[in-house]
């Protein structure tokens, strides 16, 4: 591809807004590395999680971060104070990802932007030859995550998930030993995310107005394929998480981890037969969205996925607050044990054979071995699998935004009588009511309602109104595309 000048691709950008980022890039753009070649990387998104990306890509060697990249200028001073001790030039700093992508020597980005960014930079980071790390979950939707597939196998690019359990040899072992069926059939997988936020900054966020931004961020850059907004302070730089059209809730947040675990432990689990998921923002007002307690149940053939959040105080279920439990036909798994049933007692987990994971060291080693490896099948967390855990998650938010109102007094067993389900809907009302004193009588919840789904086309069988919400309208020129051709 002949080198051109940001005007000439940034034009070209725009003019094909309705495509993505039509930049001409193929697998053949990408620059062949060799076992001793210095990869280059740009990381995107210098807040939070971004840190640790710096701080993981700078420390390996044969890894240089040429480009930080953020549309916040006040992001910048602390990752390059502490890259001047690093080998090499100082990386560059840009508020816009295309002007980095724009740059044949750079081999890959590694993004930790706000989820409505993940998907799109992906396929633009795709699209120009790049390799990408993209952190979870690498879409706002599921049908950006499936976008985002067809990128990387078109383009031939090697992309890892930010779902950092992937490269744990441990949890690898406690799925063979699930496929194994020692310990009898899998009844339900279930993922846990109670994270206290209830306080500022990351919980009750309070009511703030909408104001000019700071001169330092790019907030149109900021707000990218999302719907145009007045600045609000609750949006930059964590509470996105709570609004719609920038985060997922914290079952898209923390609770991804533990929703690709829990989908990891079922044998073959893509995406499910239906889902339904209830909750509500409990314990007090603010402008967030998202539910702080929510329960969604998936089914997958003879199991359940059954996902767990609460932000306000609680305390641990079966010894695990942020983790995994598998229950079986024999007895269950959690917190690397196993109790069987009708006991209390706990005993080391049965062995099993040995699992291997791929190349390098940790989740960003195993990135970078693949980088040079050129195979997808070394990673431990390739797209595909990034999306369909991701797209749980985009699931479960559809089916309660489309639910109603419910009462908590009219409804004893909205997830049917004895199950699993209803244990977790009883846990529900119990930490609601008595871990944080809520009067029940006077509360509702919002119910909502099971859908049918469709894991091979990707789409809900029964509700146009849920269906709408596994995709939405983008702002030119930030569009993910319909599909890559």
């Amino acid at each position: 591809m002949a080198r051109q000048s940001r005007r000439q691709f940034l034009g070209r950008t725009l003019a094909a807004a309705g495509a993505g980022f039509a930049i001409g890039g193929t697998k053949s753009s990408g620059r062949v590395i060799g076992a001793n070649d210095t990869i280059r990387i740009g990381v995107a998104g210098l807040n939070g999680r971004g840190g640790s990306h710096v701080d993981e890509f700078s420390k390996m060697k044969g890894v240089e971060i040429t480009y930080l990249i953020d549309p916040d200028s006040r992001t910048y001073g602390k990752h390059l104070k502490k890259l001047a001790s690093k080998p090499g030039a100082a990386p560059k700093t840009v508020k816009d990802v295309r002007e980095a992508l724009e740059d044949k020597e750079l081999d890959a980005i590694s993004i930790a932007t706000p989820n409505h960014w993940h998907a799109l930079m992906t396929v633009w980071g795709c699209q120009a030859g790049k390799d990408v790390y993209v952190e979870k979950p690498c879409s706002h939707n599921v049908h950006e995550g499936r976008v985002a597939v067809e990128a990387a196998r078109k383009y031939g690019r090697i992309v890892q998930h930010g779902t950092q359990s992937r490269s744990m040899k441990e949890w690898a072992q406690v799925a063979e030993l699930v496929r194994s069926g020692q310990y009898g059939k899998l009844l339900v997988s279930r993922g846990l995310c109670y994270k206290p936020r209830w306080q500022e900054p990351q919980g009750n966020i309070g009511f703030k107005p909408n104001s000019t931004p700071p001169p330092e961020l790019d907030f149109n850059l900021w707000t990218g394929p999302a719907p145009e907004h007045p600045f609000n302070k609750n949006y930059v730089h964590y509470n996105w998480h709570w609004f719609w059209d920038f985060g997922n809730g914290d079952i898209g947040n923390q609770g991804v981890h533990q929703m690709d675990i829990a989908r990891w432990m079922i044998p073959g689990a893509t995406l499910p037969t239906s889902v339904v998921s209830l909750g509500g923002r409990f314990g007090y007002k603010d402008q967030g969205e998202t539910p702080n307690t929510q329960v969604a149940v998936f089914e997958f053939g003879d199991a359940q996925l059954i996902f767990e959040v609460r932000g306000l105080k609680a305390g641990e279920y079966l010894g695990e607050k942020v983790g995994n439990i598998v229950h079986l036909e024999g007895g269950t798994i959690a917190g690397g044990k196993f109790t069987p049933k009708g006991s209390t007692k706990t005993e080391p987990l049965a062995k099993v054979a040995d699992v291997k994971r791929g190349p390098g060291g940790g989740h960003f080693g195993n990135f970078i071995a693949a980088v040079r490896s050129r195979k997808a099948d070394d990673l431990n967390a390739d797209i595909l699998e990034g999306h369909y855990s991701a797209a749980l998650c985009h699931l479960a938010n559809p089916s309660y935004r489309v639910g109603e109102p419910t009462p908590f007094a009219s409804s004893k067993s909205p997830l049917g009588d004895g199950g699993f389900g209803a244990d977790a809907f009883d846990r529900m009302k119990d930490h609601l009511a008595q871990e944080n004193g809520l009067n029940l009588k006077d509360e509702s919840f919002r119910m909502g309602r099971k859908l049918a789904f469709d894991p091979r086309a990707e789409t809900f069988v029964d509700s146009p109104e849920a269906t709408r919400l596994l995709t939405r309208s983008y702002r030119k020129p930030f569009v993910v595309p319909e599909s890559i051709g």
